[in-house]
């Protein structure tokens, strides 16, 4: 166990950074695999704009790297763009 109080200071920020993470890169999964299953081209085209800001938001704050967030905005918009 840490002795100092800066040490267990950082282990509860390191804590409750590493949740506050998972949350946001789980609700981001989720709202991928969402706009994958859309089949209507108006309502994917809707969702892409808010998907993308979310993935932006994530990597500017480092939850996931910034070429994670390119590829998935790049993989999603020809996702969207094939659709009919």
């Amino acid at each position: 166990m840490a002795n100092h109080k800066s040490s267990i200071k950082r282990i509860r920020q390191a804590a409750a950074r590493r949740l506050r993470n998972r949350y946001y890169a789980k609700s981001c999964r989720t709202a991928v695999r969402r706009l994958r299953a859309l089949t209507d081209k108006a309502e994917a085209q809707a969702q892409l704009p808010k998907l993308t800001a979310m993935l932006d938001r994530l990597a500017s704050k480092g939850s996931i790297s910034k070429n994670k967030a390119a590829n998935l905005k790049s993989k999603l918009a020809l996702h969207v763009n094939k659709l009919a």
